[in-house]
């Protein structure tokens, strides 16, 4: 049962990651128009802060939001036809990828309780990247009709952002936890 303070959280950070994907983006010659955004370090977040089950929620809920029509997306996109194109694999790996980013932190703050910016930025790492990749990159060949070899190598382009976005990540949640623990 989710407690009203828990919908509150899913809620801020939905809109927290829909926010960052309306802040100035980056527009890089190579890679294919595609922008870099900041909204997978909202991603990560959710899943660090809220934990595996809210930080998931709180994905499905600005997903839910976008399918409605909203124009939190990169670009201004909204709306059902963003659930057919070439990137829903990495729209739906950031629901995985959050859960992973929770679930992983959470077991590894078990075993080393003490180390909050290293587990929060393995977890980060594994669920921020590796996981939304692994949903995006099979879709990704698949739409646009390519070798999944082509579509891993187009993708790579964007791992070292991600990476940059992982440290930023962990060094908030660490922060932010030290503070006030919240789940």
């Amino acid at each position: 049962m989710l407690s009203t303070r828990d919908l509150v959280r899913i809620a801020l950070f939905a809109a927290l990651i829909a926010l960052l994907g309306l802040i100035p983006k980056f527009d890089l010659p190579f890679t294919a128009g595609v922008p870099i955004t900041a909204q997978t370090l909202g991603v990560m977040l959710a899943g660090l802060i809220l934990g595996a089950r809210n930080g998931l929620l709180s994905v499905l809920l600005l997903l839910f939001v976008v399918a409605l029509g909203a124009p939190v997306l990169s670009g201004g996109r909204g709306g059902l036809a963003v659930f057919f194109g070439p990137t829903v694999g990495f729209l739906v790996g950031w629901a995985l990828g959050a859960w992973v980013c929770g679930a992983i932190f959470a077991g590894l703050r078990r075993h080393w309780p003490d180390k909050t910016f290293l587990t929060a930025l393995i977890a980060a790492a594994l669920g921020g990247i590796v996981a939304i990749y692994a949903c995006g990159i099979p879709v990704l060949a698949l739409i646009a009709k390519m070798p999944i070899e082509k579509a891993a190598l187009v993708s790579l382009i964007f791992v070292p952002g991600d990476l940059i976005k992982a440290a930023i990540a962990a060094w908030l949640a660490a922060r932010i936890l030290a503070i006030r623990p919240l789940h």
